[in-house]
């Protein structure tokens, strides 16, 4: 379940596809440690669309800026084990782009998340018992019957 969210010009995007090859080289490793890969997914925005406050130019002095588009890659796990991948590396990542059957955006929403993790769940099942104990202590049969706890 490794992948690589590459961010490409918007003008490198018009002839992408979900599905398309993929070849990337790590910056740690060099030319001679390839990995290979797939298109999985082309965003649906650029990075400062979707941030908390985005910049606005509010001056009228417009500077066409070619903004970046994250494109997700599903890594084969051919080189992983003996060469790992650490966040936050760069990368060259060169797509295929000869084939062009495949779509630019998802025809279908996924059914199920394709990463999840476990690791929360002792957690959250001691948070949900807390909170169905606030609840019952504090609902209107405790009410009635002049009980509420906190």
């Amino acid at each position: 379940q490794i992948w690589i969210d590459a961010n490409f010009k918007e003008t490198q995007l018009a002839e992408m596809r979900i599905g398309q090859p993929v070849e990337i080289h790590s910056d740690l490793y060099g030319d001679d440690v390839r990995y290979r890969g797939t298109v999985e997914s082309l965003g649906v925005g650029t990075g400062s669309a979707f941030s908390l406050l985005p910049a606005q130019n509010a001056t009228g002095n417009w500077i066409k800026i070619v903004q970046r588009l994250p494109v997700r890659i599903r890594l084969e796990g051919d080189n992983l084990d003996k060469h790992p991948l650490r966040i936050g590396l760069s990368t060259v990542v060169d797509v295929d782009l000869h084939d062009q059957d495949g779509a630019r955006l998802p025809t279908t929403t996924p059914q199920q998340p394709r990463y999840s993790t476990d690791v929360y769940d002792h957690q959250l099942a001691e948070a949900d018992q807390l909170i169905q104990q606030i609840v019952h202590n504090n609902g209107p049969a405790a009410r009635a019957a002049g009980v509420a706890k906190r």
